[in-house]
């Protein structure tokens, strides 16, 4: 195995697909095929997993309507967890990770969810653990609002205790299926937990068998300080971020030293960056896509409702000739100071383009696309990155560019896996 591969893993959301763009009509249907496509796609380039985002309401918050996350297809979004299964049906070694907020979920029954999926995917299941960042989604259960971003992670931290403590409320040798004795568990190995925290309590154990990775794979996108801390606690893989590589390296840097000062290996936890490539037959080909998109008024009004969305700070406000100026919010922090740059005194057009390359540009052909990614993770350290698809642009052509232009590239330069050799998640983060 090469010292110097990296992971890849994809991000994406059980939404509406590039409908309006020349190569749209790809998802017609809600019954999950297109995805079912895209996950046998990333499995034959060797993904290790695909990551399902998701949030759990409509917004208002871009011009105080719902009309631009209807009109542009921000919303709908359909649950991941059916999704998950449809896929892990339909494929044999790719992992999948499930957005589930501990907002909303109560913490048994997400416990009991991901132990039940992670058996159907024969070990492949991932959460990726939120808080949730909108007051909006609070009030379809039943909330005013969200607690205090900090809380919500003080809160999580005690969540993610009492779910790993109901996934061990089995051991891995309960089930002994006797015929003599005609015992199908062994009772002295099933035990209740009598979790009892300042914001949760549960009796258990679980009602259904210890999941085949012990504990299904955690993944956190931790920005904030809280964030942060949290994520090196708990997470297997972590969403990183970073407007360059300098940051990039410098966000790998903190999050190694705060894995140590949990007592875990830095090596146990893989940092994927979220980059998108734009690739075409030749560099200039490749740069006229992305200034054809971000010129598109259809995806400047995209991107804002989206961000609105995200971080409950109505972006219709600013003009996009002019400096953004300085914002703060009780939403997500970390894309919010990702986006505005704080301090920066860029124009919010500016900004818009540059939200388009994620973390650092990767645009041109495969070969220089591949070589570009193989020079940052030199620089960064690792572990890989995580590709999502320009907005408006998840198409099977987009797909394609990439399992089948980009990923080939990265393959010949020895930077990626070209087959597997683990059957869980897990392990397969873990590889190298």
């Amino acid at each position: 195995m090469s010292n110097n591969q990296f992971h890849l893993a994809w991000f994406c959301n059980f939404t509406a697909d590039s409908w309006m763009g020349p190569w749209g009509g790809s998802g017609l249907s809600w019954d999950g095929g297109f995805y079912v496509e895209l996950a046998k796609d990333l499995e034959r380039a060797c993904f290790d997993c695909v990551i399902l985002e998701d949030k759990v309401m409509v917004s208002s918050v871009y011009g105080g309507t719902m009309q631009a996350d209807l009109k542009h297809g921000v919303a709908p979004k359909h649950d991941p967890l059916p999704l998950a299964t449809l896929i892990a049906h339909s494929t044999q070694k790719l992992g999948i990770i499930a957005t589930m907020s501990t907002s909303f979920y109560p913490p048994w029954m997400l416990a009991r969810l991901a132990a039940t999926v992670d058996h159907i995917a024969g070990g492949r299941f991932g959460w990726n653990i939120v808080t949730s960042a909108e007051d909006k989604a609070a009030q379809n259960f039943g909330l005013d609002k969200l607690h205090d971003h900090d809380l919500r992670y003080e809160m999580a931290d005690e969540y993610v205790d009492l779910v790993q403590q109901l996934w061990d409320s089995w051991d891995a040798d309960a089930v002994i299926r006797d015929r003599a004795s005609g015992v199908y568990a062994d009772h002295t190995k099933v035990h209740t937990i009598d979790f009892e925290g300042r914001y949760f309590k549960s009796r258990g154990p679980l009602n259904t068998v210890k999941p085949p990775q012990g504990h299904p794979v955690l993944c956190q996108a931790g920005a904030s300080p809280k964030g942060r801390a949290f994520a090196a606690k708990y997470a297997d893989t972590i969403v990183g971020i970073g407007n360059n590589v300098h940051d990039m390296k410098e966000y790998r840097d903190n999050i190694r030293e705060l894995l140590r000062s949990h007592g875990r290996r830095p090596e146990d936890c893989k940092i994927l960056f979220l980059v998108t490539p734009v690739v075409d037959e030749t560099d200039e080909g490749a740069k006229r896509k992305v200034e054809r998109w971000i010129s598109n008024p259809n995806y400047i009004e995209y991107l804002l409702a989206e961000l609105s969305s995200i971080t409950e700070v109505d972006f219709s406000r600013f003009d996009l000739d002019s400096p953004l100026p300085s914002v703060s919010t009780n939403g997500e922090r970390g894309t919010l100071e990702k986006f505005a740059q704080s301090g920066s005194g860029k124009k919010l057009r500016e900004l818009i383009r540059l939200s388009l390359v994620e973390t650092v540009e990767l645009i041109g052909t495969p070969e220089t696309v591949a070589n570009r990614m193989g020079e940052i993770m030199e620089e960064v350290g690792g572990d890989g990155f995580l590709i999502t698809s320009p907005r408006m642009q998840l198409n099977r052509r987009y797909i394609t560019e990439i399992t089948d232009g980009l990923v080939p590239a990265l393959q010949r330069r020895g930077l990626v896996r070209t087959a597997y050799t683990h059957d869980h998640l897990r392990d397969t983060l873990l590889e190298f």
